[in-house]
């Protein structure tokens, strides 16, 4: 697995480049920080870049190979009667989340993990359960591994064709204390905020972690929240409303 150490001025300057050089969004690397940097006096003397260590987050090869059989096997059973494909259009709304499940336990069979899974449906998403995971190796470091799996089974479900949900995969209930954290973050940035009458940038944060504080201060009319930067790299900015 190919690993690089890369320099920044600080933490996030170096997981950008890292995000480039490998061209993947930020929950697909693992990162590894070496040093987080100094500025040293006046920003001159004594001033040291940060360093980290990056590689593709360690999901087993196979576990792609398998997805693509696995479509594979589904483009073939389609081709073989097209006319019973068109005339069931629902049933492949239906049958979406059985092999999003399918296709879960495939990838946790790969990486040895005998874990059941559950599912749970609603018109915008379909949400994988996975249970036994108490040691949280498939949460990862900030939920890393979670949201890469869940990037996976997203991209093969749409490549395959079915309907449009999402696939959200949970895990000992990581999803809504993650929740619970951000908010509980929200409104402690949000008194510092007002106290401080100066903007705070939070760290970058996937979409959904983003929304979560979006929402978490929406109702405030002393604040205001927006997101800045591209793609993987997008941070939200918390500031204090401007007075008419």
């Amino acid at each position: 697995m190919k690993t690089l150490e890369i320099e920044g001025k600080n933490i996030d300057e170096a997981i950008e480049k890292a995000c480039r050089e490998f061209n993947l969004p930020r929950e697909k690397l693992n990162i590894e920080i070496i040093s987080e940097g100094s500025s040293g006096l006046l920003g001159i003397v004594g001033s040291r870049k940060a360093r980290i260590k990056a590689s593709v987050l360690s999901l087993d090869m196979e576990i792609k190979k398998s997805l693509e059989q696995e479509k594979g096997r589904g483009s073939s059973a389609e081709e073989s009667s097209p006319e019973k494909a068109q005339a069931m259009p629902s049933a492949a709304d239906e049958k979406t989340a059985v092999r999003a499940r399918e296709l879960l336990e495939g990838i946790l069979m790969r990486m040895g993990l005998d874990f059941p899974v559950s599912v749970e449906e609603t018109k915008e998403a379909i949400t994988l359960k996975i249970s036994g995971d108490g040691s949280g190796i498939l949460i990862g470091k900030g939920g890393q591994t979670l949201d890469a799996i869940q990037y996976i089974l997203n991209k093969a479900l749409i490549s395959s064709g079915g309907d449009r949900r999402r696939i959200v995969l949970d895990t000992e209930q990581y999803r809504g204390r993650r929740e619970d954290y951000l908010i509980s973050l929200a409104a402690k940035l949000a008194e510092k905020v007002k106290k401080t009458k100066k903007p705070v940038t939070v760290n970058h944060m996937n979409a959904r972690d983003r929304r979560i504080i979006h929402l978490a201060l929406k109702g405030d009319d002393a604040l205001i929240t927006k997101s800045r930067g591209e793609g993987a790299y997008r941070k939200i900015v918390i500031m204090p409303a401007r007075k008419e």
